[in-house]
């Protein structure tokens, strides 16, 4: 049996500018993405969200309002590794969500984040993610901002 871990992420957009907020990751050099996380047993999606925001980034959700949400992005994990022993990857649910709050209410949780930046839609670049998660970035950017990734970032 296939099996595919709930995870939340979370678009978290300055309304005035359309920026966007992007983490690079510790473990992974030149690697950035969104703040996400899996879904634990008996949390539904919202409670996950603003868990895995909260610590990851160390921002409540008082400082955001959820505004869109789309869900059904999946990928698998390459060369058939199972994320705790029974996960062949995951089924990602992304939340669009208006940031109101100020630069210092970013906290980086130094485990998976080692910094942030914010960025127009358009500046994301492909080459970021890694190629198991390519399609998921894609779409995701086409639903959420109507941009096609290429390889190259559109300046």
């Amino acid at each position: 049996m296939d099996l595919f871990r709930p995870n939340v992420a979370a678009i978290l957009r300055k309304r005035k500018t359309g920026l966007i907020l992007i983490c690079q990751r510790k473990d992974h050099t030149n690697s950035w993405q969104f703040p996400q996380g899996g879904v634990d047993e008996g949390e539904d999606l919202i409670a996950a969200l603003y868990r895995e925001v909260k610590e990851e980034v160390g921002i409540p959700s008082r400082q955001y309002t959820l505004r869109s949400c789309r869900t059904g992005y999946r990928y698998t994990f390459p060369d058939g590794h199972l994320k705790k022993g029974q996960f062949r990857g995951q089924e990602q649910t992304y939340f669009l969500c208006d940031y109101r709050g100020k630069k210092s209410d970013i906290i980086l949780d130094g485990q998976e984040f080692i910094r942030y930046k914010w960025i127009e839609p358009k500046e994301f670049d492909i080459s970021w993610v890694p190629d198991f998660k390519k399609p998921v970035f894609r779409q995701l950017f086409h639903d959420f901002f109507r941009i096609n990734l290429t390889s190259e970032p559109d300046y």
